[in-house]
């Protein structure tokens, strides 16, 4: 397979829906999407008010695809709002990217009902295309890379980075080893970290034990816990992601068989 590039490599970008953690709904549900001269093409994750965020940034418009991070519901809390958007409206027009491990809970969760609509007839996936993910997945001729996090159990979460493009971490621990492995290139670290870390979030003093200098000057924190937190964040070094705040990004690397 000959090399190929990402369309309008230069012109691609990530704009954050909302930022805050799951006691942060002013901040909104920690969301974002991925854009190619300002079309959106992947929404990653759909907590609460993700829908309502991304219709008021896109005309009214429902995402075409979303990437599922781990299923606590301040990241899926909106996807059963989108089935019923989907099934009634868009019937099959949205791909839903999902890592493999996480399917069967994410059924058990939403689907597994067998009156999703009070009158039946209607299975909760009749209304995605559901895409089962393992390492990687493509959509249009842009290669994601997937990876698992520290976050509530092991491969119950994972982040995505689009190499040379952006690492986005989802919710996690520090994860030097992981930026090691798969953000080789210089790109935007897009990272949880609100002011105070716990066993499942990174706090801003973990980062900077456990990152040095160099990592820290390429991270763009989202996932805190207030408008004051987000300040001392930034006030300590690390850039600052905000509500609609939207990221311009280098080109992804050219993909090779």
């Amino acid at each position: 397979m000959a090399p190929t590039t990402a369309p309008a490599e230069s012109t691609l970008s990530l704009r954050f829906l909302g930022v805050g953690n799951a006691r942060a709904s002013a901040l909104g549900s920690a969301s974002a999407v991925l854009e190619c001269a300002s079309v959106p093409q992947l929404l990653i994750d759909c907590g609460p008010r993700t829908l309502d965020d991304y219709a008021a940034h896109y005309a009214g418009e429902l995402p075409t695809a979303v990437f599922i991070t781990h299923l606590h519901m301040d990241h899926i809390g909106g996807v059963e709002q989108l089935f019923y958007r989907t099934y009634f409206e868009q019937r099959g027009r949205v791909q839903l990217f999902v890592p493999c491990e996480l399917i069967p809970a994410l059924h058990y969760k939403l689907a597994n009902s067998p009156f999703v609509l009070s009158e039946g007839g209607a299975n909760f996936w009749d209304a995605f295309r559901l895409v089962p993910v393992g390492d990687t997945f493509w959509l249009g001729n842009l290669l994601f890379k997937v990876f698992p996090v520290r976050h509530s159990g092991y491969r119950a979460a994972f982040g995505l980075v689009l190499p040379g493009a952006f690492l986005y971490s989802g919710d996690t621990r520090p994860i030097p080893e992981v930026i090691e492995a798969y953000a080789v290139a210089d790109e935007p670290l897009f990272h949880d970290c609100g002011l105070h870390g716990s066993p499942a979030h990174a706090g801003l003093a973990d980062l900077q034990r456990e990152y040095p200098a160099a990592l820290l000057r390429r991270v763009v924190a989202y996932h805190y816990e207030s408008d004051a937190a987000g300040r001392q964040i930034e006030a300590a070094g690390l850039a600052l992601a905000r509500p609609g705040q939207r990221f311009s990004l280098p080109p992804a690397l050219a993909v090779e068989a």
